[in-house]
């Protein structure tokens, strides 16, 4: 391995993780919330649920086309560029935002979200390529646990103004986002000329959907890996897109109290994508993403029955443990099961299935919330159901370390 190629890869994790940290999970979430919407009857909830859900459709939609597009044109490096640059821009305009501008913030909070998100896509086709596959998970938790790091330095940077000048809060993403991504766009592999022109592969990859999914339907063991993580996935993202508001709403959580709630989550997650980082080579993803379904079922379970702050925080840190590794793992899984030259292109249909997915889950939760009038506990019950499907779907794959499946 090229160690300045994975040093410069996991630091794009580090960059990128301040966005789903104080924007997605804790600051902004609250504020588009309580602040530009207003949540007296949980209408705040169900738009920040639309919101999340609209901006996982379009991501969801153009994420395998784009990512065939990347392959064949080699433009994989320009297309990440981009959608960074997308997300920070959006970001700063967050900074024009107030009470009442509903739409605007919507429109604006979708850019973002989709700009992050379809970053990703490129960005996670890379592990691949700057690692063997007996490393990947390795490779794979370092990501996470350095993008864990910079969850919290994103939260202790926005502590100081997130109850005083949460304009600055939004400059500081947009900054930091930026500023440590510069050494992955150095160092990553260069795009290389493709089969196709850029104009080409868009026409390609618009007219030839069917085809592309055809082609994932082939690959039988990735088939089923997608199936079995459209369904747990959607349950994780959407515990991430609404645990501000459960917090916040439910357990009378404040906003400094989320920041410190946050930090502690995030540095569970970080221990858990380094402690499992190495098992998951060893023993395999599969072992490793199951054994953590089994701990977000009792969590999601758990949530029902506490009452105090200090019992949610205890459950919060045991499922920021399981948060870093489910996702280290799943990434490194996909990796094993992906065809030479189709990095791009695959991880796009990971996004698709992770995405659509969580189209499901935050609406489900914000209308289950506005139904029963404000009841998020409830809703997370209503939603711990997807780990159940998930865990039992995914004992169909074969993991290449473990014992082929039945």
């Amino acid at each position: 391995m090229n160690k300045k190629q994975v040093g410069a890869w996991a630091l794009f994790d580090f960059a990128n993780s301040v966005f789903p940290a104080v924007i997605v999970s804790v600051v902004f979430q609250i504020y588009f919330i309580e602040v530009v919407v207003g949540n007296e009857a949980g209408e705040g909830d169900a738009w920040w649920g639309r919101a999340v859900s609209m901006s996982a459709l379009i991501v969801a939609l153009s994420a395998p086309v784009l990512g065939a597009i990347a392959d064949r044109a080699g433009v994989r490096k320009r297309f990440m560029g981009f959608y960074v640059a997308m997300c920070v821009t959006a970001v700063a305009l967050f900074t024009t935002l107030g009470p009442g501008l509903v739409v605007y913030a919507f429109v604006l909070f979708l850019l973002a979200n989709v700009g992050f998100e379809s970053s990703l896509v490129f960005y996670n086709a890379y592990l691949p390529d700057i690692a063997p596959s007996g490393d990947q998970g390795r490779v794979s938790g370092l990501g996470f646990g350095i993008g864990y790091l910079g969850s919290a330095l994103g939260l202790v940077l926005a502590l100081p103004f997130a109850t005083t000048t949460i304009q600055l809060v939004w400059v500081m993403v947009a900054l930091f986002f930026i500023v440590f991504s510069i050494p992955s766009f150095v160092y990553l592999p260069s795009d290389q000329a493709g089969e196709m022109s850029v104009a080409q592969a868009a026409r390609w990859g618009v007219t030839s959907f069917r085809s592309l999914w055809e082609e994932v339907l082939r690959e039988r063991e990735l088939r089923r890996f997608l199936l079995a993580f459209f369904f747990y996935i959607d349950g994780v993202l959407t515990a991430i897109y609404m645990s501000s508001t459960l917090a916040s709403t439910t357990f009378g959580f404040e906003q400094n109290e989320l920041i410190y709630l946050y930090l502690a989550i995030q540095m569970a997650a970080l221990a858990g994508a380094f402690a499992l980082a190495r098992p998951t080579d060893t023993l395999g993803p599969k072992k490793v993403v199951t054994g953590v379904l089994m701990l977000w079922i009792a969590v999601a379970l758990g949530i029902f029955f506490v009452e105090s702050k200090a019992a949610f925080t205890a459950l919060g840190m045991v499922a920021g443990f399981g948060l870093g590794s489910v996702q280290a793992a799943s990434r490194a899984f996909m990796a094993r099961l992906i065809p030479d030259g189709r990095e791009s292109e695959m991880f796009g249909f990971y996004a698709l299935c992770g995405k659509s997915s969580s189209v499901i889950g935050p609406l489900v939760f914000g209308q289950v919330a506005l139904v029963t009038g404000g009841n998020q506990k409830l809703a997370v019950m209503s939603i711990s159901i997807l780990f159940v499907i998930g865990a039992l779907l995914l004992q169909r794959v074969n993991d290449t370390k473990g014992a082929p499946a039945t």
